[in-house]
């Protein structure tokens, strides 16, 4: 049997608790944590709650590495950017929020694993934002943003080189070769794609990355073959 499509007040009072957040609007978070799978008008689910959450994500975050890491070059402040703002860390929060206890699906998303459910769990997260950037302000997200991503944000792998620097110099030292990156497919609508990019090197096994753009894909399949072949290790809380 489906979920119901709003939370129950016991429901809305834990999540509230996680949060940080009474919210004003119940319908906000309601509306972000419903999945279009369950039948849900547009204006009911999260796809559009979780455009607006991306971007609020992005900002804060980039608001708070510049004012951690104030003698940080542009491009080692992309790269954290780029690794605090991916689908794999937006995951984890949903996973320590619990949230798979909450979301509305339909039955078809239901059965997903994997790669899906983690995209899933991610969107929900943005979606979830953008409901407190509605509901409370600026600040409302930033505070909650702060909560779940600053201890993430000052975090030792946070540090890590660009990942396709990283295995371009372990590749020509290992092999004497250049890791080629292809697109193999580019989904989603046209205001937030997804793209799955493969990077190979011949002698290991190929990896893949999908992410909203070509840049941050390849640099999620670097990273991967990266961990794979223990040149990094991985993050101890990655599932």
């Amino acid at each position: 049997m489906m979920k119901s499509k709003t939370l129950s007040a016991e429901e809305r009072g834990q999540l509230e608790k996680a949060i940080g957040h009474e919210f004003a609007d119940k319908q906000w978070l309601d509306r972000a944590l419903t999945h279009a799978s369950t039948g849900s008008a547009k204006s009911a689910n999260y796809e559009r709650l979780e455009f607006l959450g991306d971007r609020v994500l992005g900002l804060c975050v980039a608001e708070l590495l510049f004012k951690t890491f104030r003698t940080a070059a542009e491009g080692e402040l992309s790269v954290r950017l780029n690794q605090l703002v991916s689908a794999d860390s937006c995951a984890l929060v949903a996973d320590e929020l619990e949230l798979h206890r909450f979301i509305r699906t339909g039955a078809d998303v239901k059965k997903l694993t994997g790669k899906r459910m983690m995209n899933v769990r991610a969107d929900v997260v943005e979606s979830l934002i953008a409901a407190l950037y509605l509901d409370g302000g600026l600040e409302a997200a930033r505070g909650f943003i702060l909560k779940y991503w600053e201890g993430r944000a000052t975090r030792a792998d946070g540090a890590r080189r660009d990942a396709k620097t990283e295995l371009q110099e372990w590749a020509h030292a290992k092999f004497g070769l250049t890791p080629a990156y292809r697109v193999d497919e580019r989904s989603g609508p046209d205001h937030d794609p997804r793209f799955t990019v493969t990077v190979e090197v011949t002698g290991v096994a190929p990896e893949t990355g999908v992410d909203r753009s070509k840049r941050a894909a390849e640099q999620v399949a670097a990273t991967r073959m990266l961990e794979r072949e223990g040149v990094w290790q991985k993050p101890s809380a990655e599932q």
